[in-house]
């Protein structure tokens, strides 16, 4: 999950909040996935019953479960966090490690494929074979730019030749 927002404040007594966006835009948002917000170290999802947008990064919104201002407050400063991927052309994974949902290593990225509707990675495996993966966010688990790795969730068979 990525940092996308953080709760600036609350709006009104009815547990609307005022939202800071960082590094993506209001309407890059999906406002039918939930957002997260951690609780005693555990992220607790949250839906958008509203969203208006305020400017270039801000926006206000009602969460589910959020419904007073006491409610509100109590959101005052977390950050918001959500399971957003990029597909953007400019995203460079050459020489990050693919790995597979169980935390098994894959192999090392070669190259990126720009297929319109189907960007593919080149997979150098450790037995020297080479593959041909999807980057489409739904088989994509986690991103971790520290450790540059991709976890994916790889459909049945591509890995086999």
């Amino acid at each position: 999950m990525l940092r996308v927002a953080q709760v600036l404040k609350s709006n009104g007594t009815d547990g609307q909040l005022l939202l800071s966006f960082l590094d993506i835009l209001p309407e890059d948002i999906d406002l039918e996935e939930p957002v997260f917000i951690e609780f005693d170290g555990l992220p607790v999802p949250f839906y958008f019953e509203s969203f208006t947008p305020r400017g270039n990064n801000r926006a206000l919104v009602h969460l589910t479960g959020v419904h007073s201002l006491k409610d509100a407050d109590e959101l005052t400063g977390a950050s918001v966090y959500a399971d957003y991927f990029e597909e953007e052309e400019d995203q460079d994974f050459t020489g990050w490690t693919i790995l597979q949902a169980d935390g098994s290593t894959v192999g090392t990225v070669a190259d990126y494929e720009d297929i319109p509707g189907n960007p593919c990675l080149y997979v150098d495996l450790a037995d020297g074979r080479q593959v041909l993966l999807p980057l489409h966010p739904d088989l994509v688990l986690a991103v971790d730019e520290s450790r540059q790795t991709l976890t994916l969730e790889i459909p049945a068979g591509l890995l086999d030749l």
